[in-house]
This record gives structure tokens, C-alpha cells and sequence, in this order.
């Protein structure tokens, strides 16, 4: 059976160096599974794998979206499944790697097929999500799709105004389409899965010297390319740790320290998330810290 190495982690947890590491000694291909990496606008304020890492190694997935557009879990596990057979087809061991939980999820357990929404209606949705608060969509969505929305709160803005987008769009409750869904992608069994455990105060260390590390690298000129573009706010490049702060300092409403303590702090916050979000939805992942998960990976893997 051929086998891949799916690696997760919080930010910042040394990811992409042991991905990159295992590339080169075991003839990997890199697959990435992070939901901001995907953007070709957000090289440094991401952490993309630099142009000389990328060229030791096979790396896909990269910086093939525009920042204008939405990218989708479900598109992401069509690309990710046809960048598994490249890798396969090149005699490489396929090494997906980044922090989006969902993407792993999705790509091991499968996904709700709901198709498309039109643009039209998706962005009514969250024209009244900013004008009228996730109570009233909520309240609407009381009518429309009393099942699902049982299972939410009103103050969850994202999946009130999901599920409401849905309902909208297909006539259809979300539940239903959760119960068709779409198979996995990918066979979880052919997978050695690694999720990197960081101490706290070492992880916390990493986050602020690497976004010190970016923005000596450029990431306020990337931004304000990206801010010069006059894209909608609510798009998911908008919204990319660092992102909103470095903004509103262009913007003359923060000083540069203030949006880099504030990004530092979000990244922080958000480390906890993924870690919670991990051991509750993935429990049978394997934690390791990143100095023995090579090791880990390699015994695993019979190498």
C-alpha cells in the first residue's frame, strides 16, 4: 500500500522544516494544507516556504490562488487529492503539511457536498450579517432550517450566516447535505499522522520572533500591495494573522508596534484553538514534539 506522512501543528510549531526535512530524506513531495499558504499574495506574512526550500524539494499547493478569490475546503481536497497522485506518480512520498485542521479533516473523513454559492447571495448574507448581527440571521434561519439551527448559537456569526447562505442558495437544510456528503479523498489508514506539541512559552517565543523575522523580511510592503488591491475585507486573504492589524496602521489608525503586538497576540490565541480543535476532532493523531517526530514518522513508516 502506498503510505504519505500528514503533518499538522500550531503555528509556528516547525511544520514546514520537518516536512522539508523528511522531503529530502525520504524522496517526499510537500503538500500544502494551510488555508493562507494557498495565497499567491501572502508570501512572507504566511510563512511560505522560501524560493531556495522550495527548490530542494517538490513543494504543491503553493501560492496557486489570487487573494481575490475564496478558496473552499472542498476545492482544496480536489487539489490535494490530484497533488497525492503527482506526488505518487513521480515514485514520491506525498508529506501534507499546515495547520488547517479542517483541511485535514476533510481530506481523511470527507465533506459535506454542498454545492457552490452564487456570489449574489453570499454577499447579501453578510451585508446583513454586518448590518443586523448574527441574532436576526440567526432568528431567520429559526424559520428556514429549524434543524440546523438547534445546533448553533445565535452569536456564532460564521455558521449562522453559512448555514443561512445554504438554505438560500439550495432550498436545502445544511443537515441534509451533511448527511449526503462527499466520500474522503483520501484513505486515512495510508497515512502516518503527526501532530507537533509545542511547550507553551517556547511556542509563544517562536510566534513573536518569527513575526519580527517577517516584517523585517517585507511583510508591510506585502500588505499594503494587498491592501492597494481594494479587495473586499471579508475575503480569507483579508483576514490572515497580521493582516488586519498591518492594515490599520497603513491605515494611520495604529502604530507599527501596536499591530505587531496585537498579531502576535491573535496568533497566540489562535495556537490554543488549533491545539483544542486537534484533540477533539482528530483524537487519533499521534502528538509529538518536533525534536522526536522525525524519528516518530521514520519507525512508523518502517525507514
Amino acid at each position: 500500500m502506498n503510505r504519505a506522512v500528514l503533518i499538522a501543528g500550531p503555528t509556528a510549531s516547525g511544520k514546514s522544516a520537518l516536512a522539508l526535512a523528511l522531503a529530502r530524506r525520504l524522496d517526499g513531495a510537500v503538500i500544502n494544507a494551510d488555508s493562507m499558504q494557498v495565497y499567491r499574495d501572502l508570501h512572507i506574512i504566511t510563512a511560505r516556504p522560501t524560493p531556495a526550500e522550495e527548490a530542494q524539494a517538490p513543494h504543491l499547493l503553493y501560492g496557486h490562488i489570487d487573494a481575490a478569490e475564496d478558496y473552499s475546503v472542498g476545492r482544496w481536497c480536489v487539489d490535494a487529492a490530484a497533488a497525492v497522485a503527482e506526488a505518487e506518480r513521480a515514485g514520491r512520498l506525498p508529506i501534507v503539511v499546515g495547520g488547517t485542521g479542517l483541511y485535514f479533516k476533510a481530506l481523511t473523513r470527507g465533506l459535506a457536498a454542498v454545492p457552490p454559492i452564487p456570489s449574489e447571495i453570499r454577499a447579501g448574507v453578510r451585508q446583513r450579517l454586518q448590518a443586523e448581527g448574527a441574532a436576526a440571521l440567526h432568528a431567520e434561519l429559526v424559520e428556514r432550517d429549524p434543524t440546523t439551527a438547534r445546533r448553533l448559537t445565535p452569536r456564532d456569526r460564521a455558521r449562522v450566516s453559512r448555514a443561512l447562505e445554504v438554505v438560500l442558495a439550495t432550498g436545502r437544510s445544511l443537515t441534509d447535505w451533511h448527511r449526503e456528503g462527499m466520500p474522503p479523498a483520501f484513505d486515512p489508514a495510508r497515512a502516518v499522522k503527526v501532530f507537533l506539541a509545542v511547550d507553551r512559552a517556547e511556542l509563544y517565543r517562536r510566534i513573536d520572533a518569527r513575526f519580527d523575522a517577517m516584517l523585517a523580511a517585507g511583510a508591510l510592503e506585502e500588505v499594503r500591495a494587498l491592501r492597494g488591491r481594494g479587495l473586499d475585507p471579508s475575503l480569507p486573504a483579508m483576514k490572515a494573522h497580521g493582516v488586519p492589524w498591518l492594515i490599520r496602521h497603513l491605515a494611520g489608525e495604529i502604530d507599527l508596534a501596536t499591530a505587531a503586538e496585537e498579531a502576535k497576540r491573535d496568533t497566540r490565541h489562535y495556537t490554543k484553538r488549533q491545539a483544542t480543535w486537534f484533540r477533539h476532532q482528530l483524537p487519533d493523531w499521534t502528538w509529538a514534539a518536533p525534536e522526536i517526530a522525525p524519528e516518530e514518522i521514520g519507525r512508523a513508516l518502517g525507514r
